[in-house]
């Protein structure tokens, strides 16, 4: 490859390295006078094409140089010596000891065995929740405060309002994914089930007195519109809104069967009230339903069993004696169930149809007509009454299916009961939110509960 030529090297000053002219005495730059040094010889022998390396040229000037100290006065560099080959002594005269022997060198394998050793565990950055027992407690600055909600993790950390703990940075389960309740001699379990992101069931149940003093147990079972908007709002509210309504009329004296119906009425002022909401809300989702939910109860007491419901919820009836055949006591306002009333399907094909579970009736500021539903019996043994949604009724449809999955000691445990049949729909594949409760008849008198 061809180079463009190089202009011939200039001489420069010995103090300052700058170019000199030729005829200069003194540098330019810095004044240093060049008539008291030679100007610097070049080191830089010419090696002949062989290899040899020619005499050295005779000093400039006449002076003659020194043989320099690293050399054997001939331009050959004399041996290196290490330090430990040169004898010493100290500043009285006596020898030096001889330098530690130095440690044999590793065999070179590309890793270095001279690393320090490292800990078998490393130190958390957050409190490993496994210690609880023994973690040193949070600085009195973070420590939460009393009332306020306790990671479920650490078991020390303050929860923040986005559900994460500020200690640890754990997510918090929400609320409404598992809950249980007991009231009395009736328990509720609701589930969010194994595909939804969120649980949009809810239940109440109660324990009151009527006004002779016999016992009265209640229970409300709601299971949101998942095409709504906030169905899990409208299934809280519902529930909630029947639940006391219930538990106000019955102490009053209002006949079971009317105090259904009116908590049913209740039930769906609640729901529709959460319709009003503001202008802005409706502009940003103008094309979603408004909050809507089914609902399903039951009241016992002492001799009477009355049963209300709105959607495809259901109750059913579980006899003490199994030998007993088993009951269900109501029907849904569906497809399906419309199609085997009208005599088009049979009940095996209007359920095995895509259309099955769509509902006719629910309780929102968009339902056709509110019709709630009522009805009373008098069972003449005792039993369980099963208040429940389709979460649980997929997996035992039938009568004989639903209490072939509940305890038979379920009349005496009904937590236990209820668990166990929120784990059958569990177990079945939980495609839905799961929510069931569990009344005893007849009616226990309060303090009576689960063993």
């Amino acid at each position: 490859m061809s180079q463009m030529p190089q202009q011939a090297a200039v001489s420069k000053c010995p103090s300052c390295e700058e170019p000199l002219e030729s005829g200069d005495r003194f540098c330019g730059a810095c004044g240093y006078d060049l008539s008291a040094v030679p100007p610097r010889p070049d080191d830089r022998p010419d090696v002949a094409v062989g290899g040899a390396v020619p005499a050295p040229a005779p000093a400039p000037d006449g002076v003659d140089w020194p043989a320099a100290r690293d050399s054997d006065g001939q331009g050959r560099p004399v041996p290196v010596h290490a330090a430990a080959e040169l004898p010493g002594t100290d500043s009285g005269g006596a020898p030096l000891p001889p330098p530690p022997a130095a440690p044999p060198a590793p065999p070179s394998a590309g890793v270095r065995f001279d690393r320090p050793g490292e800990p078998e565990e490393y130190p958390l950055q957050a409190p490993d929740p496994r210690l609880n027992s023994t973690a040193a407690p949070l600085p009195e600055a973070a420590a939460p405060a009393p009332g306020a909600k306790v990671c479920v993790a650490c078991r020390a950390g303050r929860v923040d309002d986005d559900g994460y703990c500020e200690n640890c940075g754990h997510a918090q389960p929400r609320e409404r994914d598992h809950m249980e309740q007991e009231s009395g001699p009736v328990a509720a379990v609701s589930d969010r089930g194994l595909r939804h992101h969120r649980n949009e069931d809810a239940f109440s149940v109660g324990c009151t007195a009527l006004p002779d003093g016999a016992p009265a147990s209640v229970a409300i079972v709601c299971d949101g519109v998942s095409s709504a908007t906030r169905p899990d709002d409208a299934s809280l509210a519902a529930s909630r809104a029947a639940g006391e309504s219930l538990l106000t009329a019955l102490p009053r004296g209002t006949h079971p069967q009317q105090a259904m119906h009116d908590a049913i009425l209740a039930a769906s002022h609640a729901v529709n009230a959460l319709a009003d909401e503001p202008a802005t809300a409706r502009e940003q989702g103008p094309h979603q339903n408004a909050p809507a939910c089914t609902l399903v109860g039951a009241v016992v007491t002492a001799g009477l069993l009355v049963v209300g419901w709105v959607g495809d919820s259901r109750v059913y009836w579980v006899p003490a004696d199994r030998a007993t055949p088993p009951a269900r006591l109501t029907e849904d306002d569906s497809w399906a169930a419309q199609m085997v009333a009208a005599g088009l399907m049979s009940e095996a094909e209007a359920y095995a149809d895509d259309r099955a579970h769509a509902i006719t009736g629910w309780l929102g500021a968009d339902a056709y007509e509110l019709e709630p539903h009522t009805a009373s019996f008098k069972p003449d043994r005792p039993g369980v009454v099963v208040v429940c949604t389709d979460g649980l009724w997929n997996y035992a449809e039938s009568a004989e299916e639903m209490a072939d999955a509940m305890p038979l000691d379920a009349a005496s445990r009904p937590l236990h009961g209820a668990r166990v049949l929120v784990g059958h729909a569990l177990d079945g594949g939980g495609h839905d939110n799961v929510t069931v409760a569990l009344v005893p008849f007849p009616a226990v008198p309060q303090g009576a509960g689960s063993a």
